[in-house]
């Protein structure tokens, strides 16, 4: 029997070796496929239910439509929801397979959809801190004038149509190609595919900084103007009702006799134990009790947090979003397109990602909506079912110019204050209701 030399022994050793290299590569290969294809999945499935679950809340609760706010929820749902069912699965398909199967025109058309359809849901984030800035930071009759049924429907009008100057009028002429050309071929060349079987998508140094400013530079800039205002006017809201609540009665700021109401004097205040007994006959009001100065310092302390920590992370989470891939497209055109496609690629997804939190950001943080999809979820469950108008807080009374004035307080405890003449309800449920929604 012939015995096999030192040499085909080693031949056979390697080749086996190799053969289990290769196949483990393919393994690992087909694994990490198989799990990059789940998470891609998982994000799609999130995003697609989040935002399909508000667009049917809104239309089923009668109470959520009342809000103009909630309109342009609404229209950034859909904005989103068309994100996930039109251009994610395309991307995800491309990704996973490494290739383009749809031909030259459609890798147009699906590129103009990406930034359409992503600049809409940036500038609808943009409309909602507006709005919120004029619901908390104007006075009711102000909000009412400048968010108007015709002005809201302006800025979702606008929402929809700026993207297109940015989307498929410049990408379907190859407006963004114009002095890159040969950089897009060779780039074609290097993924190893013709105009058929590739989607190359670079852009132009005008094209990349009058893009990245009208979708997120922009809406940026406004986006903090606001949130920084209604921060501002939220922490003042807080500490007024904190005087209020160490007064024990006083006259809400700003407020004017009703109509026919003889002026008189201002509510009597009633300060936490003065020392100078003058001061105490002056007032003519029984002292109120030190120990209440506690649980207002905690409650605004509570409130303030609150309010930070929110706005924190709305902010966080859109810059967190997007901020990679606006800086990436900026810079890339300046240093001779050398960001690798890998890294594209997760800024990419990590801003898609942004279309899923955003449900969650905005409508599930809020009371409202979440009743509404308990309602949905739970198939009309009657325990979820709403009561009347929700209130928030309790209600604080105090009179001006012998008028009684209810306030709704978020945080303040149930106290009366009795003085003759007729009633009027000063609410402040707008701004409670914005503040909450944020």
């Amino acid at each position: 029997m012939a015995t096999a030399s030192p040499r085909q022994l080693l031949d056979d050793v390697l080749s086996t070796g190799q053969q289990q290299g290769r196949q483990q590569q393919e393994f690992l290969s087909s694994l990490e496929t198989a799990v990059l294809t789940v998470f891609l999945s998982i994000i799609i499935i999130m995003t697609v239910f989040g935002n399909l679950l508000v667009m049917v809340a809104l239309c089923k609760d009668r109470h959520l439509r009342k809000k103009k706010t909630n309109y342009f929820i609404v229209s950034l749902a859909f904005a989103d929801l068309l994100v996930a069912l039109v251009v994610m699965p395309f991307a995800a398909i491309e990704l996973t397979t490494g290739q383009w199967r749809y031909g030259e025109i459609f890798c147009l058309v699906r590129t103009s959809l990406d930034v359409l359809l992503t600049t809409a849901s940036i500038l609808h984030l943009c409309c909602i801190a507006l709005d919120r800035y004029y619901a908390i930071c104007c006075q009711p009759l102000v909000y009412r004038h400048k968010m108007t049924p015709l002005r809201v429907a302006v800025m979702l009008s606008g929402c929809w149509l700026i993207p297109t100057f940015i989307s498929f009028l410049p990408i379907m002429q190859s407006w963004n190609a114009i002095g890159i050309e040969d950089i897009i071929e060779e780039r074609r060349a290097l993924m190893g595919g013709s105009n058929d079987t590739s989607c190359v998508f670079l852009v132009n140094r005008p094209y990349a900084l009058i893009c990245s400013a009208v979708a997120f530079y922009v809406p940026l800039g406004l986006m903090v103007l606001a949130y920084q205002r209604i921060y501002v006017t939220a922490m003042t809201h807080v500490r007024q009702i904190e005087t209020l609540q160490r007064a024990g009665s006083a006259p809400a700021a700003g407020s004017a006799p009703a109509s026919g109401s003889a002026p008189g004097p201002l509510a009597t205040v009633r300060p936490c134990a003065p020392s100078d007994p003058a001061e105490l006959y002056r007032l003519r009001a029984p002292t109120a009790s030190c120990s209440e100065h506690a649980p207002v310092v905690s409650s605004r302390m509570r409130v303030e947090t609150k309010a930070a920590k929110t706005l924190a992370v709305i902010m966080g989470c859109f810059c967190l979003c997007w901020a990679p891939f606006f800086i990436t497209n900026v810079v890339d055109p300046f240093i001779s397109y050398s960001v690798p496609w890998q890294l594209w690629t997760a800024w990419l997804w990590l801003g898609y990602l942004n279309s899923g939190l955003n449900p969650f950001l905005y409508a599930f943080l809020n009371r409202a909506f979440r009743r509404a999809f308990l309602v949905i979820l739970c198939c009309g469950d009657a325990r979820y079912a709403r009561k009347g108008s929700y209130s928030y807080g309790h209600t604080a009374r105090a009179s001006v110019n012998g008028t009684s004035m209810a306030l709704r307080l978020s945080f303040l405890p149930n106290r009366s204050y009795t003085d003759n003449g007729r009633t009027i309800l000063a609410n402040e449920q707008e701004s409670q209701d914005s503040l909450g929604q944020l």
